[in-house]
């Protein structure tokens, strides 16, 4: 995914110092008397000044988030995770994730080794299909690495509470009032021993409830 470096390295510059200076004078001296790991150039702080759209930020996001650990702490991984949850809670923001080629690299963390990056990216799935049947279409044409993939992690035996729990939210966002999503699921989990198999109306409040509840016990225990 092609991405203006001038952005990544304004992403970057924002979360070094987020929050460092609010509310500590003493620290707003110490940070500005250190050498900055990002070069902030004059460049870049005119294209802050002038605001980079929200899709300039997704995509800046989700570099940060796939770069290397070498490149990127986990610690500021985790902040543009969070930056990124917050852009698509936007219906516009979530529908442009496909056109923004976004899609693959967050599906892409649900199997990443490290659990707070499958956390986040269950929750941004969650998030991102919520209410909208545009993006729920989305995820389930993605195949395997959607819907599959979320009940992989949600019945995860190894896998931390707190992940599975994340994999549930987006399995219900996603089954909610969408009746293909609904059939992947059900199916997926008939296959992994999970339920009855049998067809679920994904407009039954109750019926789907009673699915989502029963995964989240599991998520409990698994």
């Amino acid at each position: 995914m092609a991405q203006d470096p001038r952005l990544t390295e304004l992403l970057r510059w924002s979360v070094e110092h987020s929050d460092v200076t609010l509310d500590d004078p003493a620290a707003a001296e110490t940070a500005a008397s250190q050498p900055s790991r990002s070069q902030l150039t004059p460049e870049m702080m005119a294209a802050l000044m002038g605001g980079p759209s929200d899709a300039d930020l997704m995509k800046a996001a989700m570099e940060l988030i796939t770069a290397p650990d070498a490149d990127v702490s986990l610690e500021n991984k985790l902040v543009a995770w969070d930056n990124f949850e917050q852009l698509i809670e936007s219906l516009d923001n979530a529908n442009n994730m496909a056109n923004l080629g976004l899609w693959t690299p967050l599906l892409e963390q649900l199997a990443h080794a490290e659990a707070d990056h499958r956390k986040m990216a269950a929750w941004c799935v969650g998030t991102a299909v919520q209410n909208n049947e545009k993006t729920q279409e989305r995820l389930v044409a993605m195949g395997d690495a959607g819907v599959p993939a979320l009940v992989a992690v949600a019945l995860g035996a190894a896998e931390r509470e707190d992940v599975r729990r994340k994999a549930v939210y987006a399995l219900s966002s996603a089954c909610r009032n969408y009746q293909p999503a609904m059939d992947v699921c059900v199916d997926e989990l008939g296959k992994r021993g999970f339920g009855e198999g049998a067809r679920v109306d994904a407009f039954d409040m109750d019926a789907v409830d009673a699915v989502i509840h029963a995964l989240r016990e599991k998520a409990k225990g698994a």
